[in-house]
């Protein structure tokens, strides 16, 4: 029988630039907690860089490849994410996103999902550029529906719209379809979700800003699952830290304190679901 991980770390990056002097070290001190994670793609290379990852540790470690909303059309560059440009620029042109290209990265075994695709309208205002988002987000759907992984979603200021989206062409996605990560929404925009059987990831921020309480009160305990999204939103007590995968203990502790829960019963509960929801090999 397959022993369970203590903690499952659903959407992380370990695989960016910012670990890139130690990222042995951490990886050793996830597995020595008992984490298990998801390195979460959001551009052809770091995609290729999680799958990578993922096949260095063999046990323990999975991938997401998609294309991050904001590499969808020219935005910002993040030395954190891809390392200082080379040409000292702050900003980085977008990507075209090539179906054929990450459909052959998604078949790869390691592989678990689709993302981090979605809607980014808090950066992003140029409506251009949100056409261009929705329009790269519903190729993702469409890759998701055809290969059978679930989505991984991104979604800020824009669940209006991504939710009427996810209506429209839910029937086509895989069961469990997929999370929203670093759910943000309002109580009413999760009951809509959960109509539609997404799960929710939370992450470190959760820890000292209460505006989640609430959401987290209300979902269900089986479409909870927990996240880091390192290097981004330490939990306290590593705010103003580069954030890390072992620090998922402390957002899952904060989880069973906001919804009076037993921790081993929460945290065994959060594995399990993203075991499901991302069909997690055991073996």
């Amino acid at each position: 029988m397959s022993i369970l991980p203590a903690f499952f770390d659903a959407h992380t990056h370990t695989q960016f630039a910012a670990y890139d002097d130690d990222r042995n070290a951490v990886m050793a001190r996830a597995r020595d907690t008992g984490v298990w994670l998801i390195n979460v793609g959001t551009e052809e290379r770091t995609s290729a860089a999680a799958i990578a990852s993922a096949h260095r540790a063999h046990r323990g470690v999975w991938a997401t490849v998609g294309l991050h909303p904001l590499h969808a059309h020219e935005s910002f560059h993040d030395a954190q994410e891809l390392g200082p440009h080379p040409q000292g620029r702050e900003t980085l042109e977008g990507e075209e996103f090539n179906y054929n290209t990450y459909k052959k990265l998604a078949t790869d075994p390691k592989v678990v999902g689709i993302g981090e695709c979605g809607l980014d309208h808090f950066r992003m205002k140029d409506a251009a550029a949100r056409a261009k988002q929705a329009e790269v987000f519903r190729a993702h759907i469409e890759l998701s529906a055809e290969i059978k992984k679930p989505l991984m979603i991104h979604c800020r200021e824009a669940f209006g719209d991504l939710i009427s989206t996810l209506q429209a062409t839910n029937h086509k996605l895989p069961s469990p379809p997929g999370v929203v990560h670093f759910f943000s929404g309002t109580k009413k925009d999760a009951k809509k979700l959960l109509d539609m059987e997404f799960g929710f990831t939370f992450g470190g921020v959760v820890t000292f800003a209460r505006e989640y309480d609430e959401v987290i009160r209300y979902l269900p305990l089986d479409h909870i699952l927990s996240e880091t999204d390192a290097p981004y939103v330490s939990p306290a007590p590593y705010r103003g830290k580069r954030n890390e995968p072992v620090y998922i203990v402390e957002t899952v502790k904060k989880i069973a304190d906001i919804r009076n829960e037993d921790l081993a019963m929460v945290a065994e509960a959060l594995v399990k679901n993203a075991i499901r929801t991302f069909s997690i090999p055991m073996n």
